[in-house]
């Protein structure tokens, strides 16, 4: 219990304690010492001297240390990193803003820049937090939960998959919606091999379950190892019949 709890419950405790009659007393001061800690002589001295009001409170007005040139240029730079976590974004921050300043797309004076390559991961948060809470910001899912029931699937353990070995893919569709999931557009089946990184990108016309199945097959032809699996979201292209 911090100690503006305990005068607190002081505060409560001292006016009953002092009116109750004697077997009263006994049973306020077991639970006020209790709760407090303290030793029993001591909680009887509290107990029957005037209470002072709690101390209030001290409000030390902070100076904000990062302005908005500082705000917006971390934004320019999470942002090209593709919204990744602070702790991930802080180290390469030196080479991610030195890269973005070649290419013309921060310029920063020395206050400024030496102020953002010297700014801690929970600070960090502290800025992008109302950015992350912007909706226009999320992406659009463009996945929808296929009805065929997953045990009806031969699919492998965790157990069976090998990260090590070349032949177990990451695979997974992108929409070029632009923005909007409303019409026809092109999809890109990507395939990732995990151990190597060895990536293959395959255009399609639609999401359907054929076209997803001929862009497999293709696949097989076009990566330099067997497939020996792949991990796929839920959405009824990849679970279907």
């Amino acid at each position: 219990m911090s100690y503006r709890a305990k005068r607190e419950l002081l505060a409560q405790t001292a006016p009953r304690y002092q009116e109750a009659s004697h077997q009263q007393k006994s049973v306020i001061l077991d639970e006020f010492v209790a709760a407090t800690g303290y030793a029993r002589k001591y909680a009887i001295r509290l107990l029957i001297s005037p209470v002072l009001a709690p101390p209030a409170r001290i409000a030390r007005p902070r100076e904000r240390q990062y302005g908005a040139e500082v705000q917006a240029a971390l934004r320019v730079a999470w942002e090209a990193a593709n919204g990744i976590c602070a702790k991930r974004l802080v180290p390469f921050l030196p080479d991610l803003v030195a890269s973005l300043e070649r290419h013309g797309h921060l310029q920063l004076p020395e206050t400024v820049r030496t102020q953002l390559l010297a700014i801690s991961p929970a600070t960090v948060d502290r800025i992008l937090s109302p950015i992350r809470r912007d909706p226009t910001l999320r992406g659009i899912s463009t996945t929808k939960a296929g009805t065929l029931l997953k045990h009806q699937v031969p699919i492998r353990t965790f157990t069976d998959w090998d990260d090590a070995q070349p032949g177990f893919f990451e695979v997974d569709l992108v929409a070029h919606c632009g923005g909007n999931a409303e019409g026809a557009f092109l999809y890109t089946l990507v395939l990732t091999d995990v151990a190597t990184g060895w990536t293959e990108c395959i255009p399609l016309l639609n999401r359907g379950q054929h076209s997803v199945i001929r862009a497999l097959d293709h696949a097989r032809q076009l990566v330099p190892m067997p497939l020996m699996g792949i991990d796929t979201d839920n959405g009824g292209e990849f679970l279907n019949t």
